[in-house]
């Protein structure tokens, strides 16, 4: 049966002198094997549309827990502005290799939504850093290690929150604050935001230098400590930032 998927690709593997095997991370069915006969050879109609970070529609001979067959593919956005640019490059690598890891552990469709509003953001020139960060406060939840942003994780007080614990995980209200670093009122606000934000509607965030960097030195110190993944294109990311 031929079926249609949204989805990118997020590894290619070579197979045989021609052909490859894709992971697509689809809209539908999480990731799926596909393979790609003869896409490697120069004039194969499939050459262009097998890429690692490919976006497009995707036409397979589809069976459920075990390889598909590639028929034809369509591009969706060809993301031109992001493989020109070697930090962009990071960033894409990064979140592609963050939410097929993540859909690994929950084949939530809403994942390759957010992957999907977060590529495009940054290909139409929003900060590739603040869209990163959203996409990983959201995926918290769908690695099961979730933050409370509504109130302290000691006490449970939804007021005088006056700081965030990586070590704790979530609030620090004025009453159970110890040795935390403080934060500044807006990093609070903004982290809050970036929860609850719709990433479709996202529009150009003016935002602070200091609190952009707290907010990614938080999330860095949170999936180090709490999520169990190992992701090399962080180290990657970290390389050409």
């Amino acid at each position: 049966m031929i079926r249609e998927f949204e989805g990118i690709i997020v590894s290619e593997t070579p197979y045989g002198e021609s052909s490859k095997i894709l992971n697509i991370l689809t809209s539908e069915e999480g990731i799926i094997g596909v393979m790609a006969k003869g896409a490697k050879k120069i004039k194969s109609p499939l050459r262009s549309f097998t890429e690692k970070f490919t976006l497009g529609v995707f036409q397979v001979y589809y069976h459920k827990d075990k390889l598909s067959t590639l028929v034809s593919a369509d591009i969706i956005n060809p993301l031109l502005n992001i493989k020109t640019d070697i930090v962009k490059i990071g960033y894409l690598t990064y979140v592609v290799e963050l939410a097929s890891q993540t859909a690994k552990q929950n084949d939530d469709t809403n994942i390759y939504s957010m992957l999907k509003a977060t590529i495009l953001k940054i290909e139409d020139g929003l900060d590739p850093r603040i869209m990163t960060n959203i996409l990983e406060v959201k995926l918290l939840d769908y690695l099961g290690v979730g933050i409370d942003f509504n109130q302290c994780i000691k006490c449970g007080n939804s007021t005088n929150i006056v700081t965030i614990s990586g070590d704790e995980g979530g609030y620090i209200c004025q009453d159970c604050h110890t040795n935390e670093p403080i934060y500044s009122d807006k990093t609070i606000k903004m982290f809050r935001l970036y929860y609850y934000v719709d990433i479709h509607s996202v529009s150009d965030l003016k935002i602070s230098d200091e609190v952009v960097s707290n907010i990614d030195e938080i999330l860095r110190d949170y999936y180090d400590r709490f999520t169990g993944l190992y992701l090399k294109s962080k180290e990657f990311l970290k390389s050409v930032i």
